[in-house]
């Protein structure tokens, strides 16, 4: 048996925890410095401490570092990006291409993040009715990524706007692997508290997103 330890946080912790909620930003403007090493791999760490389905842990992290693979990731991109665009009419169209909706090209660090729905680990417990919480297990890693890097004063983006099996080809992952994410990471060109997508006048945030409802 281990030994009990209990933890208590403060409440200097918990304003500093919702600072660092409040904070964590999709970024899309970054700064072209270089990611310590180490820095990178402790935001790692981190995430690998999130909760998974039955313990199964199936995230797998990918560096994307060769410029030609990033190319590839870019020019798919480009294209639904393209594409997205079309399904809007008139004004809202126009609102979207002024949208900056990645940093793929200034940002120093890319990572691509994959659910192994062909791990064994966790031996399926808890997927048997719901196996899309593998997927689920991923998200919550991508989260906790986020707000560690966001702790350590990067910024991260997450860029949805792609091909998935066309990322899957071009980093020539297993195909059990499934494309959860693809993560842009760097120092931020500038801080703001606001989604950027607020600021620019696309959506406002819904103030009673989180309301409980009772039943």
């Amino acid at each position: 048996m281990g030994r009990s330890v209990v933890v208590q946080f403060d409440a200097d912790f918990r304003q500093t925890l919702a600072d660092l909620f409040a904070w964590r930003r999709d970024v899309r403007r970054f700064r072209t410095d270089p990611v310590d090493d180490a820095v990178l791999r402790r935001c790692l760490d981190l995430a690998a401490l999130s909760p998974s389905v039955g313990n199964s842990q199936p995230w797998r992290f990918v560096r994307v570092a060769d410029p030609a693979r990033r190319g590839a990731v870019t020019a798919s991109f480009e294209r639904c990006n393209a594409a997205a665009a079309t399904d809007y009419a008139a004004e809202r169209r126009d609102a979207y291409i002024r949208l900056k909706l990645a940093g793929l090209t200034e940002a120093p660090v890319h990572l691509a993040v994959f659910c192994d729905e062909g791990t064994e680990t966790g031996h399926g417990l808890g997927r048997a009715t719901m196996p899309e919480m593998l997927r689920y297990s991923v998200v919550s890693a991508v989260q906790t990524f986020w707000l560690a890097a966001r702790a350590h004063g990067l910024g991260v983006g997450w860029v949805s706007i792609l091909e998935p099996e066309t990322v899957c080809t071009v980093l020539d992952v297993p195909c059990a692997w499934h494309l959860v994410a693809y993560l842009c990471v760097g120092f931020p060109v500038e801080e703001h508290a606001d989604p950027e997508l607020v600021r620019h006048g696309w959506q406002d945030r819904i103030a009673t997103a989180a309301d409980l409802i009772e039943r």
